[in-house]
């Protein structure tokens, strides 16, 4: 075989390897690192989702209180469906839930909760998603966990389910609750 034709096949090669090697390195592709973490909640101020109350959601209410998990979600949102569930579970034991309700209509959003449950004890209407934008959001669902000063303290892309509360967001929230 003549080098012309060796060389791409090297290449070729070369660079499957160096993938491979990357892929298997690389860290749970669920974590995303996040500027906002250890740092406060960007300053916002979001109206109630209609039909729903009077309680919108604000920084304001953040820094209020104990640990709280801000829960990014919309009605259109399959795996918010899925996560749900695990939502109403970690209210009965008393973990205070915020919604904030990306990109979505009121509508919808009501028949959400209405039909699956309600876990949030504020939930902020985002219709334009600017909010969203703020926390650095890459989709939905999204869960942050925010500290009794109102400082992110962790953060998880995609549907919560039971290893994840487990593995990272009990343990996110003991450590805000312990003491500095």
């Amino acid at each position: 075989m003549r080098p012309v034709y060796v060389l791409p096949l090297v290449i070729f090669a070369v660079a499957a390897a160096i993938f491979a090697w990357r892929l298997s390195v690389r860290e749970d592709p669920h974590i995303v690192p996040s500027a906002l973490i250890g740092k406060p909640v960007p300053k916002f101020s979001l109206p109630p989702l209609e039909g729903r109350g009077s309680e919108g959601l604000s920084n304001d209410d953040l820094a209020k209180g104990g640990v709280s998990l801000v829960n990014a979600w919309a009605s259109w949102c399959t795996p918010c469906r899925a996560e749900n569930g695990v939502l109403l579970g970690l209210k009965k034991r008393g973990i205070t839930i915020h919604g904030l309700d990306y990109k979505d209509k009121p509508g919808p959003a009501r028949d959400f909760l209405g039909e699956l449950g309600d876990p949030f004890d504020r939930v902020g209407f985002d219709a334009a998603g600017r909010v969203g934008i703020d926390w650095g959001l890459t989709g939905v669902p999204e869960t942050y966990v925010v500290d009794s000063k109102g400082m992110i303290v962790a953060k998880h892309v995609g549907p919560l389910d039971d290893n994840v509360v487990d593995t990272e967001i009990l343990p996110a929230i003991k450590a805000a609750q312990s003491p500095r």
